[in-house]
């Protein structure tokens, strides 16, 4: 007898209708302050919220499938539940969240900051109360100089209205946000870089163990989250699990700020759903690719630090997690660096190496020797002035840096460099046989 049981239904993949986005105002329509917020839902009655319960907050965080909007995308229901309880020594808890958003590729945090900020300091005041942190430290870029006076108001604001400080919203819970402001250095994006930047030291990543949330800012139990990850909270919270989750596909839940760039008609900061396929979410959002979709060489999905994929390969690819990890890439921030063919894909890359580089904060020796090393190669594969044998030396290296590092930054120069000797190499073989036989290195390259 046949099996009768009904289908699970099928996941919505986009597009996301208005009704179901949190950011409504991530495109700077309306006014950012507390007033215009809580029209738009806002501070609404987040005592209620509150009154959830710390850990009946965490487990409908986990029950949305909610990852980390920083790139990482480790389960964030999951990361609150790791801070203790209770502190058995007085140490106090406390909330960081990362807005040193350095990623080139990826601005969807800076606008979250600049034309809504509330939703990220309610998030924050949420959050910290389910993790019972006495305090959120939000670490915003050193270049965000708009975005920082925007979070400085409207963190006043939320102090005025009683929303966050003694008594938070008329809660009984006491909870301080603090705004510090970053110098600029990429390597602060990691959290206990960041810590430690916090903290009023050189910013360099820590060894772990110990996990920040055993011991994390001036040696206390600390969660660091990414800004998105923060500030869809509350909505989640107010709409349930069931909503968030009903968007995208198994393990790839909700919906997620995509940041796209480069070779499109029309770049943009737009919220959709995950698993939603790349070309309808560059056709629907982004006019198509400039020139028309043959035109497309190769794309980077999730910011600079993953590996960039073939026009062939992600053209029906679903953007999301796992997705984009079958293609040996990753959705990272979702910033999606788009390059048609009249890109110099091999300079291009060479300008990433050059980046991670110059921002290396050079404690581990793999990765201060061989972000230097690795440049150098590259600005020669440029010119075609190497040896064929020098590409897998190239790509040899790549695997010494990967994962022999303190933090990801290793990984993040070799990635993109492992990227393009995979799917373009006979373009750098080009190159060299060009140079060797004095013909034009940069004539039709692709």
């Amino acid at each position: 007898m046949a099996d009768e049981t009904p289908a699970a239904p099928a996941p919505f993949v986009g597009p996301l209708e208005d009704k179901d986005r949190i950011f409504t105002n991530v495109h700077g329509y309306q006014d950012w302050r507390v007033d215009a917020a809580m029209q738009r839902g806002d501070w609404d009655n987040t005592k209620k919220l509150l009154e959830i319960g710390q850990d009946g907050i965490i487990d409908i965080m986990k029950a949305s499938g909610l990852r980390g909007r920083g790139g990482a995308g480790f389960p964030t229901g999951m990361k609150w539940s790791f801070m203790p309880k209770e502190s058995k020594d007085g140490r106090p808890s406390f909330l960081v969240i990362n807005a040193d958003e350095s990623e080139p590729g990826s601005c969807k945090d800076r606008e979250i900051i600049r034309h809504d900020p509330h939703k990220l300091i309610e998030g924050a005041l949420v959050a910290g109360f389910a993790m019972r942190a006495r305090a959120a430290y939000i670490y915003i870029r050193g270049e965000f100089i708009y975005e920082a006076k925007v979070l400085f108001a409207a963190v006043e604001e939320a102090y005025a209205k009683g929303f966050i400080g003694k008594n938070a919203c008329g809660s009984g819970y006491d909870f301080d946000v603090f705004v510090h402001r970053g110098a600029g250095a990429y390597i602060c994006g990691e959290e206990t870089a960041q810590i430690e930047s916090l903290e009023g030291k050189k910013g360099q990543p820590r060894l772990k163990p110990p996990f920040p949330a055993g011991a994390g800012l001036y040696g206390c139990p600390t969660t660091v989250n990414n800004v998105e990850s923060i500030a869809v909270a509350p909505t989640i919270l107010r709409r349930g699990a069931a909503w968030f989750s009903s968007f995208g596909r198994e393990n790839n839940r909700g919906t997620k700020l995509f940041q796209v760039s480069g070779h499109v008609n029309k770049p943009c900061v737009i919220e959709e759903s995950m698993s939603i396929p790349f070309r309808e979410l560059i056709d629907r959002h982004c006019g198509g690719i400039r020139g028309g979709w043959d035109n497309l060489l190769a794309v980077i999905p999730g910011g600079s630090s993953v590996p960039l994929v073939p026009a062939a390969e992600i053209m029906d690819a679903p953007m999301d997690f796992d997705g984009l990890r079958a293609l040996g890439s990753g959705l990272g921030t979702a910033a999606v660096i788009v390059m048609d063919k009249s890109t110099d894909i091999v300079r291009a890359i060479a300008r990433l190496s050059y980046f991670y580089k110059h921002e290396s904060c050079g404690q581990c020796t793999p990765c201060r020797e061989g972000t230097g090393w690795m440049w150098r190669v590259m600005e020669r594969l440029v010119t075609g002035d190497a040896d064929p044998e020098e590409i897998d030396m190239l790509f040899q290296v790549t695997k010494q840096v990967e994962g022999h590092t303190i933090c990801a930054l290793g990984d993040a120069a070799a990635w993109p460099i492992q990227g393009l000797i995979r799917h373009f190499r006979p373009e750098i073989e080009r190159r060299i046989a060009a140079k060797r036989g004095g013909a034009p290195v940069l004539e039709a390259a692709e």
